[in-house]
């Protein structure tokens, strides 16, 4: 897919609406001074036979670290944002 071309200055600018192009399945390379700085692409969907077990080199598959994320993940009903709860006094 070939991507679309912005500079800082007009995602900072359009930045709404640049969103809601990622979302619909549009890639946007940002630009500093017309040197690529990031690119912006829609999640992709991951399968559910991929876990983070799979990442090659960082833990073995059988870390203990594996099995307390996805039971933390399970448990978790919906999370705020550190600023949200700031706020919540």
């Amino acid at each position: 897919m070939l991507s679309k071309e912005f500079s800082v200055a007009e995602v900072k600018k359009h930045f709404s609406d640049i969103l809601s192009r990622v979302a619909c399945g549009e890639q946007i390379m940002i630009l500093k001074r017309g040197k690529p700085l990031a690119m912006l692409v829609p999640p992709r969907q991951v399968p559910e036979d991929e876990h983070l077990a799979q990442v090659k080199g960082w833990l073995e598959e059988d870390d203990p670290f594996f099995e307390i994320i996805d039971q933390i993940s399970r448990n978790r009903t919906k999370h705020f944002p550190r600023v949200v709860k700031s706020f919540k006094r």
